[in-house]
């Protein structure tokens, strides 16, 4: 079963979009996969816990951590097949790890917890909160702003993380991510 959340060995960058929820992820993950002219692996607990609130009015539980990590392996496995030189992720599983943490007392699975820790990426782009805020079904900590963004940040630090902060308008946020991303296409 473990195996489900592993990641697939690759030779392509892999640069994961990492920070608070609403603070531009998904939109700079579009923009730098055309830019690329790849993929990006969208974030699957946006699916999973529309669908789950759609269907149930429920939020989030601890049980749907795992396969929303699961969702998040498969995705990611399966377009980085398809990914040019760099794969966009808008999310990985230390994210889901801090969320994890964040909101249920700082539980996180063990398993979640071990591939979050052992899964690779080449870049991590920390996406601060000098955006605005946008509310919808699933948002709902626009007042922890700035502790989340300091948690994120922290990890990284703590787990050795290379890592960016983006800040700016979106056009700036680009040309600091592709500026980075290029050079790790020159080595």
């Amino acid at each position: 079963m473990e195996e489900k959340f592993k990641q697939e060995p690759t030779d392509i960058i892999k640069v994961v979009l990492f920070g608070p929820e609403s603070t531009g992820k998904t939109t700079l993950s579009e923009q730098l996969a055309r830019y690329y002219n790849t993929v990006w692996v969208p974030e699957y607990a946006r699916e999973y816990l529309q669908n789950k609130w759609n269907n149930e009015r429920k939020t989030c539980e601890p049980h749907d951590l795992l396969p929303i990590a699961q969702g998040q392996m498969r995705l990611e496995n399966t377009l980085a097949k398809k990914a040019t030189e760099v794969l966009i992720c808008d999310t990985d599983l230390l994210e889901t790890k801090v969320y994890s943490e964040a909101y249920y007392v700082g539980h996180c699975d063990p398993i979640l917890e071990k591939y979050a820790l052992q899964n690779t990426y080449d870049l991590y782009l920390l996406t601060n909160i000098d955006v605005p805020w946008v509310g919808d079904d699933l948002r709902d900590k626009p007042n922890e702003r700035e502790r989340m963004f300091a948690y994120f940040k922290e990890t990284l630090e703590k787990y050795n993380r290379n890592f960016i902060t983006l800040t700016g308008d979106k056009k700036t946020r680009l040309n600091t991510a592709v500026k980075y991303i290029d050079q790790l296409l020159r080595k």
